[in-house]
C-alpha cells in the first residue's frame, strides 16, 4: 500500500485550519503530502508554497488526484457540508480517512459513510482533538477508579461571549452544531456512558448577535443511570468559562469539579451519620499518558494504525454516537419534546 514507507496522504479544505494538520506532518517522517484539493485552487497552492509542497498535485477535485496517483489517506478538512462527499470519495477509492469534525452534516450520511468505511476496510476516524488534553486524560483516570464511587451525575457548562463574525453569526443551532459535539464527545469519554434519550431547549437571549438560538440547555439519559446535563452560550459577556466547560461529577461517595484546565478537585465521604456528612479532599494523581495533545496526537495515532492494522480511539463507529446527541439534542429543541437517541 506505502510507497517508500511512506503514507502518501492528500489533504482537501486548504482553508485555515488544514494548517494545523500540516504543521503536525511535519514531524512526521513516514508521511508524505502527494495532493492539496480546495475549490479555490489558489488556497492550495498557497497552502503548497507555505509549507514547501513543492511537489504535491494541486486540484479543484479529489477525484482527478485519486486518479493521477497512488494515494493511501485522504485528510478531509472541508466544511461540514462537504464531508460526506468527500468522505465517500475517498474511501470508494481504497483510501483511509482522517476527517475534521462533526462526522457528518446528518445521521443518514454518518450511517452510510460508516457502511462504505467497513466495506472498503478502510479507518475512517474524525479529529476530537479534545480528548488528547492532559488534564482531561487525568481526569478520566481518576473518575474510572471510582475513588467517588460510580457516577450518577455529571454537568458541563459552557458559557463564552463569541464574537466571530462571518458564518456562524447566521448559523441555525450554531451552539449544538459547531461547538457542543467537543463538549458530548468529552462527556462520552469522562463517564465511559452511552447516550439514551435528551430533552434540550435552545433560545436566543436579548442583546445576542446571532441571527438564531445561540444558548442551550440540554438533559441527556445516559447509559449506567447517569444524567448528564449540558448549559452552554455564545453569547454571555462576563466571567467566561474555559473552553473546555467547567464540570462537575457526582458519584455515591463523592464528588470531583473541573474548571476544563489545570484546577481540579475531589472530596469524599470522611464521616456520615449528621445532617451532612464530613468530607475530605482527596488528591487527583497527575496521569502520564504517551497520548500528544492536539492535532498531533491524533494524526500520529491515525498513521499508526494504518500501518499496524488497528483502530483509532475517535474511529467513526465510535463517534458517530457523540454526533448523535448533537443531532438528538437538536431534534429535540425544534420538536420540545424528548427524543431517544439512535445511532444504528
Amino acid at each position: 500500500m506505502q510507497s517508500q514507507n511512506k503514507v502518501r496522504t492528500v489533504l482537501v479544505g486548504c482553508g485555515g485550519m488544514s494548517a494545523a494538520w500540516l504543521e503536525a506532518v511535519r514531524t512526521m517522517p513516514d508521511v508524505e503530502i502527494v495532493g492539496l484539493v480546495d475549490i479555490f485552487e489558489e488556497a492550495a497552492h498557497k497552502k503548497a508554497r507555505d509549507f514547501q509542497l513543492d511537489g504535491a498535485i494541486i486540484s479543484t477535485d479529489l477525484s482527478s488526484v485519486l486518479d493521477q496517483t497512488q494515494v493511501d489517506a485522504v485528510f478531509n478538512c472541508t466544511i461540514p457540508e462537504a464531508h460526506y462527499e468527500i468522505t465517500m470519495t475517498a474511501l470508494k477509492h481504497g483510501c483511509h480517512v482522517l476527517s475534521e469534525k462533526p462526522l457528518a452534516d446528518s445521521m443518514e450520511h454518518a450511517r452510510e459513510m460508516l457502511a462504505t468505511a467497513e466495506k472498503a476496510g478502510k479507518i475512517f476516524s474524525v479529529i476530537q482533538n479534545r480528548r488528547y488534553d492532559p488534564a482531561i486524560r487525568r481526569v478520566q483516570h481518576f473518575l474510572a477508579a471510582q475513588k467517588i464511587g460510580e457516577l450518577t451525575t455529571v454537568n458541563s457548562d459552557f458559557y463564552i461571549g463569541a464574537h466571530f463574525g462571518g458564518f456562524r453569526d447566521h448559523m441555525e443551532h450554531v451552539l449544538l452544531l459547531d461547538m457542543a459535539i467537543h463538549t458530548f464527545d468529552a462527556a462520552r469519554m469522562l463517564t465511559g456512558a452511552d447516550p439514551i434519550s435528551v430533552y434540550c431547549k435552545e433560545w436566543n437571549p436579548r442583546g445576542s448577535w446571532y441571527d438564531h438560538d445561540a444558548s442551550a440547555l440540554a438533559i441527556f439519559e445516559m447509559t449506567d443511570g447517569i444524567v448528564y446535563t449540558y448549559r452552554g452560550s455564545w453569547c454571555a459577556e462576563g466571567l467566561p468559562t474555559s473552553w473546555e466547560c467547567d464540570w462537575r461529577f457526582i458519584g455515591q461517595q463523592g464528588s470531583v469539579i473541573w474548571d476544563g484546565g489545570s484546577r481540579q478537585q475531589a472530596q469524599i465521604v470522611k464521616a456520615s451519620g449528621g445532617f451532612t456528612s464530613e468530607y475530605q479532599d482527596i488528591d487527583i494523581p497527575a496521569y502520564e499518558t504517551q497520548s500528544i495533545g492536539g492535532h498531533a496526537g491524533l494524526i500520529r495515532e491515525f498513521f499508526t494504525c494504518i500501518q499496524n492494522g488497528t483502530q483509532p480511539e475517535t474511529r467513526a463507529t465510535d463517534n458517530i454516537k457523540s454526533l448523535a446527541m448533537v443531532f438528538g439534542a437538536i431534534e429535540s429543541a425544534e420538536s420540545g419534546q424528548p427524543v431517544n437517541i439512535t445511532w444504528k
